[in-house]
């Protein structure tokens, strides 16, 4: 493996009055919190499924006001808050290989498909080393051990981690010369109820480390994934009456679909252009579009 990249300057955070910051930040502080233990405890989720959404921040407001109606069946969904804060800023690192295995193995499909990436919860500086793996049921499984002090993914103990995950889970080895890739920032809001997660992203940034080039989600747009051990959510329901379908996205594969256009990335070009800009066409519900900037209850 390489040497990592010296590591970009971080985007400052992004405005408040951007509507989908603004959107994510009220939804969070009108409902009660919920602690980080309280979240480990009720919906940690280290495998799961996960759907995403790209949301106009009218409708996510409409999805969240129902799902944290203290009325909900159930009980509302809460926010998760630490020391007082409910919107957290992220810094992730993607690493991949010269070729990038990593995204190929993804647009291919393929079952034996991982992401390795290191996380920076840039409010309190905590790192984890994570792997992604895609379990048998097609569901996600996340790996991750601490970062300390100058520690970087591609020390000897990190890779070994990321060698004996990838041994125990597939049978095969680590890839050789991995390195930086893609990076991304953005603010998160995270909503828990028993069993189930959202977290809901704004502002998000992602940055090409090989090639200098930057890309920015809407400023209308917020990214909502649900994450649940098994069938739709209550947020999915809510979306899909709103008119809002699952989008073909990552965070990881749309950035390098929208930053690097030469590569094969159909799968993922059409939610690119809807959450990066540049689409002239209107993008059909499938894709993540929506009918309504804001809805209500189904008809009966």
């Amino acid at each position: 493996m390489t040497a990592p990249a010296a590591r970009q300057p971080v985007p400052p955070a992004p405005p408040a009055a951007v509507p989908s910051v603004r959107a994510i930040r009220d939804a969070a502080h009108a409902t009660a919190p919920v602690s980080l233990a309280e979240v480990n405890r009720r919906a940690e989720l280290m495998a799961r499924f996960d759907r995403s959404y790209l949301v106009p921040a009218e409708t996510f407001l409409y999805m969240a006001e129902r799902l944290t109606d203290p009325g909900r069946p159930g009980g509302p969904f809460r926010a998760l808050t630490i020391d007082g804060r409910r919107a957290f800023r992220y810094h992730s690192v993607y690493y991949d290989t010269p070729g990038l295995r990593s995204f190929h193995d993804h647009r291919q499909g393929r079952r034996l498909r991982f992401k390795v990436r290191e996380r920076v919860y840039e409010d309190t500086g905590e790192r984890q080393f994570e792997v992604k793996l895609k379990g048998g049921r097609g569901d996600t499984v996340k790996h991750r051990r601490p970062l300390e002090g100058a520690d970087t993914p591609l020390d000897p103990g990190h890779r070994a981690f990321l060698a004996e995950t990838l041994h125990r889970a597939y049978g095969i080895g680590s890839p050789a010369g991995l390195r930086p890739s893609l990076s991304t920032d953005y603010l998160r809001a995270t909503f828990v109820a028993d069993g189930e997660r959202i977290t809901c992203d704004a502002g998000l940034v992602c940055d090409d480390l090989r090639a200098g080039r930057r890309v920015t989600c809407g400023a209308d747009l917020v990214l909502v994934e649900t994450k649940t051990a098994g069938h739709l959510t209550d947020a999915d329901r809510l979306l899909h009456a709103c008119g809002v379908r699952p989008a073909v996205f990552t965070k990881y594969c749309g950035a390098l679909a929208a930053l690097r256009p030469a590569l094969p990335a159909n799968r993922w070009r059409r939610a690119a252009r809807r959450a990066f800009g540049g689409a002239e066409e209107p993008v059909p519900a499938a894709d993540g579009g929506a009918t309504d900037r804001r809805c209500g209850p189904p008809a009966p």
